[in-house]
């Protein structure tokens, strides 16, 4: 267990927080979804009503360690202050960094809030650079990470400062690890992982991992397509790794050897062409044509995951089942977050893709936890361990 802001005295000290206010800006550099935002006030409130000096650091986009102004956190300053009811220091300088942030910073009183300038402007960010992490900790005498959605990389804000100042976890991070961890480590059982996504070299190690812990592994999505090849089924002009199919059957005979339910598609929505208006039909797995593509789990997959999911006691998801962008071939994937919407088990939405499909069908709050970093939550599913949380101090 890593020790959190309730842990430490933050009465009066200078604190600095590394959150993820990477939102999306329209043209007119308005936030179009401020959910990253609301997720760290938890953190950003408790600091403020114990006095503390506040800081917060956060990317936004990829400026390529350059200072580019489209990228800048001017508008994330301008919703702090309406989301506290208060002014929010804001200096935007192209080195993040300099004289007058400094006198700002040492100028701050027990409840201020001040937001630092994309810390990516500066290239050594990304590089995890000594003379950036100690140039952020010179500021402060404590270090909170809140930003899950980067805890998998080890950059100067994330985990470099943590090496010149003691670091500890945000209430988000903690809720990331407690759900995360709980489900993976402790989890109620039957436990049922829904993987799904186009490649199964993105998710290998993740159902390595998995299938030594759930009792049931439902495997969806463009990757399914991959293992109907290693089957020795026509997948037409589906997506496939074909380097990949030897791996895919070898998952398959390591779910059987461990007593591991691992479920495919049993039917598919199969498109003559990659766009929501091409002419389509539902096919079994072994009828797909040569000349068409799969887009969709089918109508008996859907009962058949469904039922599984909805009887589960825990449920984890990541990667959508079919092409959910498109409105045609969205219903697999909605029947998916539908079934978890019913489940009365604990239900666990692994960030990225799958938390897009989610919104897009309107059932957040029918959610137990909806993980704010993709690419964080698969590495803790995997086993890794994750940077930005592991230079944080133990309890």
């Amino acid at each position: 267990m890593k020790k959190t802001v309730r842990d430490v005295e933050v009465r009066g000290k200078t604190v600095i927080v590394r959150c993820d206010f990477n939102v999306p800006l329209d043209e007119n550099k308005n936030i179009t979804d401020d959910i990253r935002i609301t997720s760290a006030m938890p953190t950003i409130n408790y600091l403020v009503e114990n006095d503390a000096k506040v800081i917060l650091m956060s990317h936004l986009g990829r400026p390529k360690g350059e200072p580019d102004m489209k990228y800048s956190l001017a508008p994330v300053a301008k919703r702090l202050e309406e989301l506290l009811g208060k002014a929010v220091t804001f200096i935007s300088v192209p080195e993040v960094v300099n004289d007058e942030v400094k006198e700002a910073a040492k100028n701050l009183k027990g409840g201020d809030v001040m937001l630092l300038e994309n810390v990516r402007f500066r290239k050594e960010e990304t590089k995890n650079g000594e003379e950036f992490s100690k140039e952020l900790a010179d500021m402060a005498e404590l270090f909170v990470n809140d930003a899950f959605g980067t805890a998998h990389r080890a950059h100067s804000s994330t985990a470099g400062i943590a090496s010149y100042i003691p670091g500890v976890s945000g209430f988000l991070i903690e809720k990331e690890l407690e759900f995360l961890g709980n489900a993976v480590e402790n989890p109620k059982r039957p436990f049922v992982a829904i993987m799904g996504g186009a490649k199964v070299s993105d998710k290998i190690t993740v159902i390595d991992n998995l299938l030594k812990k759930v009792d049931c592994l439902i495997i969806g999505g463009g990757m399914s397509y991959t293992f109907y090849k290693g089957m020795g089924y026509e997948i037409g002009t589906s997506i496939l790794e074909a380097d990949k199919t030897d791996l895919a059957v070898s998952l398959i005979e390591k779910a059987k050897e461990m007593g591991v339910e691992l479920l495919l598609p049993v039917d598919t929505v199969v498109a003559k062409e990659f766009n929501n208006d091409s002419e389509h039909f539902t096919c079994d797995r072994d009828k797909i044509p040569a000349d068409y593509m799969g887009m969709d789990i089918g109508e008996k997959t859907v009962a058949l995951f469904s039922e599984k999911i909805k009887n589960a006691a825990t449920v984890i998801w990541n990667g959508p089942v079919g092409v959910f962008e498109m409105d045609t071939f969205a219903k697999g994937t909605k029947a998916i977050a539908e079934a978890m919407a019913e489940c009365d088990g604990m239900t666990i939405i692994g960030g990225g893709d799958s938390a897009a499909a989610v919104k897009k069908f309107g059932l957040n709050d029918k959610m137990t936890h909806i993980s704010t970093g993709g690419g964080a939550s698969l590495e803790f599913l995997e086993g890794k361990v994750l940077p930005g949380v592991d230079v944080l101090q133990d309890k």
